[in-house]
């Protein structure tokens, strides 16, 4: 090596070198590098995002009169009353993995029947449109129920329920509200058979409609529907063809309840005055009775006393005895006559005057006057 090079080469090592200037290649490669590596970044934190926000759409409530069952891939988790989860908040597997079923645990339902009543709408019915009735009923368009005496009649029912089984209620049947409507139709059906028409009507609506309520129940438990009957309310009226004909039949009906009801009541204010006077009259025999026998217990007690004394000397008891009913009957009396008795031992009469009115002295004749000659 030449002393130029050494020199030059020494030269080199205690100055500072320029960059190098890059190709335009790596320049882009490395913009292309950052610019990654801030996507990835961006993708992480929505990647994390999702992730936070997937498990937290999984959060859900469950109101006061609701219970909820969770589905997992259509399965419930749990099995029998753990599967069923109470009021308050709660957390599962968002979609698809998990399904939320909410019921109305406490909450009244309710179920319109859908037979049994006139071919309408209730649009017709709210603003009184109806259209007038045929002359005859037409089955196939009219809805109706045959009562037990033979009769026609269209009844309207609304159940009221509460479901006490959440998950028959719910997994039993595909339609569980359908059925429950089915059930109240039999039941309107099942009880128009066993009642005449005046008692579907008027007079024993009450037990028609309670009827109607077993039977739902009967039903209901038969087919595990898993409810329980609140109410049945029941709107019943004859077809509309015969209206006046049943009107007149149930006015003639009223008024022979009314005078049913008034010979009733007439009697039994009859039967009550007879018996008041019943009772009267026992009340004074019986006194009259026990007056009675304590006169005749009194004058028994009596006698029992003196019959000894009578016993010991009967003339002088006879005598004393006379004394004192003499002396007794003369104190108040305002005329007394004594008679004694006569020594020969005949008879003697006395006469007495029954009448007090004084006899007045007829006056003598006055003398006739003379003409004076």
């Amino acid at each position: 090596m030449s002393d130029h090079e050494h020199h030059t080469h020494h030269h080199s090592h205690d100055e500072p070198q320029a960059p190098v200037p890059l190709a335009p290649d790596d320049a882009g490669s490395t913009a292309l590098s950052d610019a990654l590596r801030s996507s990835f970044l961006i993708v992480k934190i929505l990647m994390a995002g999702l992730v936070v926000l997937f498990f937290a759409s999984g959060f859900f409530t469950v109101g006061p009169q609701e219970r909820a069952v969770v589905l997992r891939f259509g399965k419930p988790v749990g099995e029998g009353d753990t599967a069923l989860l109470g009021p308050g908040a709660h957390w599962s597997f968002p979609p698809p993995i998990d399904e939320v079923v909410k019921i109305p645990f406490s909450a009244v339902q309710s179920a319109n029947s859908t037979v049994g009543w006139y071919a309408t709408t209730l649009e017709q019915e709210l603003t009184k449109t109806e259209p007038p009735p045929r002359e005859t009923l037409d089955p196939a368009r009219d809805g109706h129920l045959l009562t037990g005496d033979a009769n026609i009649i269209h009844v309207r029912g609304a159940l009221r329920y509460r479901i006490v089984d959440p998950l028959r209620y719910i997994f039993a049947f595909r339609d569980t509200p359908g059925f429950v409507t089915n059930a109240l139709n039999n039941a309107m059906y099942f009880a128009a058979a066993q009642f005449n028409v005046d008692d579907a009507l008027t007079r024993n609506q009450t037990a028609f409609r309670e009827r109607i309520e077993r039977r739902i129940d009967t039903v209901a438990a038969q087919q595990q529907l898993g409810i329980a009957v609140e109410q049945v309310t029941l709107n019943v009226i004859p077809p509309r063809q015969l209206a006046d004909r049943f009107k007149a039949a149930t006015e003639a009906a009223v008024r022979s309840d009314r005078v049913m009801s008034e010979a009733q009541s007439y009697a039994n204010e009859a039967s009550s005055r007879a018996q008041g006077e019943a009772a009267s009259r026992r009340g004074i025999a019986e006194s009259d009775r026990t007056r009675l026998v304590e006169a005749v217990a009194a004058e028994a007690k009596r006698f029992s006393d003196v019959l000894p004394q009578y016993r010991a000397n009967p003339e002088f008891f006879r005598e004393s005895w006379r004394a004192e009913v003499v002396q007794r009957v003369f104190t108040n009396a305002d005329e007394r006559i004594y008679m004694a008795g006569k020594t020969d031992g005949k008879k003697q009469t006395l006469w007495l005057p029954l009448s007090r009115t004084p006899l007045k002295q007829k006056p003598a004749p006055e003398p006739v006057k003379g003409d004076g000659h």
